[in-house]
């Protein structure tokens, strides 16, 4: 009886190790982590297998496709080509980026737009809040951190107000930035008769693999013609407070003009995503005029079919620079294959120049990037840690005629677990100003070189190392 058992029990193992093996051979891009998925299930019984159906298995792709309306859905509408919005005369560069957004996004390049930034909320929240106050059919408000400090509270006033005086109002927070447990501010929005989604908000064990997905986005779509987009939170921490600095610097950017509609279609993609509800009618798609003179188009990603966008963006980006790359972000940990394309442009003879922080928001994010950092040679690439408050910005610009503003950070969260949304610009109109928030931030950073990195203590090598194992998942 006892044999029969073993034998039952093998047998189970190599059956559900099989299937495991099967679905990774079909499902998964990555040689490195089919290898590990597949080894895991051999070497563990049922063990590996049940950590790999919760959280291997892409299922946030499965649901997309069965809404037929995921998250990162996308509906080519391209109908005009980079030449033609941008004109010939454009740098061979520049109109090659422009042509792989059309074959990434499926999204034609927007003409017509204007692009205002706004550094930290301060200046943001102002004019987000204004524009809500002025809002006449609808808002539509995405954000992976409300907060419900008095900053998320005013919001909820303000959002709660609008409804009352007869505007549709839906707001999308993620099911974990926003409090998994508690979240008294989504409950008095809803209490306000707002409609509210939580991304990604499960409770049942078989889904809590989906703790691990966040919408990282941030939106604000007024009356479908006013947009706000970039990498600021709704939390106190972005307000100066009593003559002090906030604790978060950050950037956030207001456009108006034929692209919000690609923003307000990514949001209502989410909405429908997360709700079942579809958003119809002018009052979310109204006609849009041109507003300004900036070429743009939104880029969206997350693991779902629109997996890798935007790191192919910031790639391709990379890879046509011919005189300087600046790369802004709070958190620089970019998988290899991504690095190595910086670094090829340094080889090349591009400027190169990274700002980080030199604290983060979160220690051990400052031990990963020193060893992340200490991996690469740095030969060509200049790259500086700016001083606190902990700036949480997300810029790039290439050669003065292209940049990128949005939620995604340098890391394989933000490229392969987020939902992600960025906006890219073409001219020099939008680049200079990007380039001006870069220059006042080079200003007062120290550049970090190999050097320094080599003399850290061993002990605190050894711990940096460590930290840098969690890549994958920081």
């Amino acid at each position: 009886m006892q044999n029969l058992g073993a034998i039952l029990f093998w047998a189970a193992h190599v059956i559900s190790a099989s299937l495991v093996t099967a679905h990774v051979l079909l499902a998964h891009r990555e040689v490195r982590s089919s290898i590990a998925w597949i080894g895991l299930s051999w070497l563990s019984p049922f063990v590996g297998s049940a950590i790999y159906l919760a959280f291997g298995v892409n299922r946030i792709a499965r649901r997309a496709r069965k809404m037929g309306n995921g998250a990162g859905s996308r509906v080519p509408d391209t109908v005009t080509s980079a030449e033609q919005v941008l004109g010939a005369d454009q740098p061979s560069a520049i109109l090659s980026i422009a042509r792989a957004g059309d074959a990434l996004t499926g999204l034609e390049l927007k003409k017509g737009n204007s692009l205002e930034l706004f550094c930290d909320g301060d200046n943001a929240y102002p004019a987000m809040l204004e524009a809500i106050d002025g809002a006449r059919r609808s808002i539509a408000l995405a954000s992976y951190i409300f907060a419900s400090d008095n900053t998320g509270q005013e919001f909820a006033r303000r959002l709660i107000d609008a409804h009352n005086r007869g505007v549709q109002v839906r707001v999308l927070a993620d099911g974990i930035g926003s409090g998994y447990f508690r979240a008294p501010v989504i409950d008095r929005l809803r209490e306000g008769g707002v409609g509210v989604g939580r991304f990604l908000h499960e409770w049942a064990p078989w889904a809590m693999a989906f703790i691990n997905l966040r919408n990282h986005k941030k939106l604000l779509i007024v009356d479908g013609n006013t947009g706000f987009t970039g990498g600021m939170n709704i939390a106190d921490e972005n307000l100066a407070g009593a003559g002090c600095k906030p604790e978060v610097q950050d950037v956030h950017a207001r456009i108006r003009g034929p692209v919000v509609r690609q923003l307000m279609r990514n949001f209502a993609s989410d909405w429908a995503f997360t709700t079942g509800e579809d958003l119809e009618g002018e009052d979310w798609w109204p006609n849009l005029a041109s507003r300004g003179d900036i070429a743009m188009r939104g880029v969206a990603s997350g693991p779902d079919e629109s997996l890798g966008q935007i790191e192919a963006m910031l790639a391709t980006a990379l890879e046509q620079a011919t005189k300087r790359i600046r790369i802004v972000t709070p958190y620089f940990l970019p998988e290899d294959r991504l690095f190595e394309v910086v670094r090829r442009a340094a080889l090349r003879g591009v400027v190169v120049e990274i700002l980080i922080p030199h604290q983060t928001n979160q220690f051990y994010f400052n031990w990963a990037m020193r060893a992340h950092l200490a991996t690469f040679a740095l030969t060509g690439i200049d790259c500086y840690m700016t001083p606190g408050p902990f700036d949480h910005s997300k810029l790039m610009s290439v050669d003065g005629h292209w940049c990128t503003i949005g939620s995604a950070n340098w890391d394989a969260r933000s490229m392969r677990l987020n939902f992600e949304f960025q906006v890219e610009c073409y001219g020099s109109e939008a680049v200079a100003g990007v380039d001006r928030l870069i220059d006042a931030k080079l200003a007062g950073a120290k550049k970090l070189t190999s050097k320094a990195l080599a003399q850290r203590p061993d002990l605190i090598k050894l711990r940096d190392a460590s930290a840098r194992l969690l890549l994958p998942y920081l």
